[in-house]
């Protein structure tokens, strides 16, 4: 099989629509059969739908530490978004290549699946790690049955680079993030009898001040690491349904919330703080007026943050690769901080593209970036084959 560059696989990988609400499994089974035709095995390691997958290849040894390149498979939706061209076919302009995921992040998975026949080629004294996973724009939640496989390992990766866009800079951290739906369940009357019912609503709301004080307790006197656009701990409340006429005491209101965390702080003890505040201070007030009431706080999303060091082995060989100096810390999240803390393996961030690019309409990526991608693979491959 003729190489193929990466402007031409991530084509290809564009052409799936991987949005997080359908399943993976076509783009899966491409990249299968890509590394396959290139005679490098590869592991399917299914969610516990068996609609999505994660995939992991190796390419050099399996005896000895090595590198991982990960990078998720998944995009976020297009709805409502007006796009010049169609979304899901990749559509050159300017040295532009856009499409959805082209920055985020399938330009990476496009530059890793082009490098492959010069790491089959040379003999690697060091494997490079491949691990494509499912689900990770909904929460990081899908490469943890990947993670849960490689834990049983005898030998684990040493490295990770997580290839989320960068515009090819080293990052060496982010914050944690936890996100919260709160269900407030009240009773129900008449508005002229407010006082005989419990207004969820109402109780929602002194939930949502609650977050706030915490979130301004952490800006007037939190940590602080400048590295961060903002430098501390943050709260955050930005879905909220409740009631349903103005002449009803609402019994039900729903809200989405979260905390983003330093990785100096504990996020899950901010979430217990919440809870203990609804079951000390708001649920007795309710239940002494309708013992049916209660508030239920679920973390449905949760990944911890990534901490590295700037004098780590990873941080250095990062820098050589990317042929770049300095290091930087970014706003978003990523699967980073799971490979850190799951497998204790020293991750950095960086990819081609910019964020700011990412899951907005016409998303691109400049050809520039793929080219220096590729050329930081290359560096890679060249330090694996030792």
């Amino acid at each position: 099989m003729p190489p193929r560059t990466s402007a031409e696989l991530l084509a290809d990988l564009v052409a799936f629509d991987t949005t997080s609400r359908n399943p993976n499994l076509e783009l899966i089974s491409y990249v299968e059969a890509y590394l396959q035709d290139l005679g490098i095995p590869s592991e399917r390691v299914p969610d516990e739908t068996g609609e999505k997958a994660n995939l992991w290849a190796t390419i050099g040894p399996d005896d000895v530490p090595g590198i991982i390149l990960s990078g998720h498979t998944d995009v976020v939706p297009v709805d409502g978004q007006d796009w010049t061209s169609d979304p899901f076919t990749l559509t050159e302009r300017n040295g532009r290549l856009y499409g959805r995921g082209s920055t985020d992040m399938k330009g990476f998975l496009a530059c890793c699946l082009s490098a492959v026949p010069a790491m089959r080629e040379r003999r690697l004294a060091r494997p490079v790690h491949l691990a494509f996973s499912c689900d990770e724009e909904v929460g990081c939640v899908g490469v943890r049955t990947l993670l849960d496989r490689l834990a049983e390992r005898a030998v684990k990766p040493r490295f990770c680079v997580v290839g989320e866009p960068t515009s090819m800079r080293v990052m060496i951290g982010h914050k944690g993030k936890r996100s919260m739906r709160v269900s407030v369940h009240g009773r129900a009357c008449h508005s002229s009898l407010a006082p005989q019912g419990v207004n969820a609503v109402d109780y929602a709301a002194m939930l949502v001040l609650k977050i706030r004080e915490i979130g301004r307790r952490f800006a007037q006197s939190g940590a602080r690491d400048e590295g961060y656009d903002v430098p501390y701990t943050t709260a955050h409340t930005g879905i909220m349904a409740g009631g349903t006429a103005l002449n009803i005491v609402p019994d039900f209101c729903t809200f989405d919330c979260e905390f983003r965390a330093l990785p100096s702080d504990d996020a899950d003890a901010l979430v217990e703080e919440l809870r203990r505040y609804a079951k000390d201070e708001l649920e007795p007030e309710m239940k002494a007026i309708a013992p049916e009431a209660g508030i239920e706080i679920d973390v449905f999303a949760a990944f911890p943050g990534v901490e590295t060091r700037p004098d780590e082995e990873i941080t250095r060989l990062a820098q050589g690769f990317a042929e770049a100096e300095g290091w930087g810390k970014v706003a978003y999240g990523t699967e980073g901080g799971l490979f850190q803390t799951r497998l204790g393996v020293e991750t950095v961030i960086c990819g081609p593209g910019s964020i700011a690019q990412a899951h907005k309409p016409d998303e691109f990526i400049a050809r520039s970036e793929l080219d220096a991608c590729d050329r930081f693979i290359g560096r890679l491959v060249g330090w694996a084959a030792g």
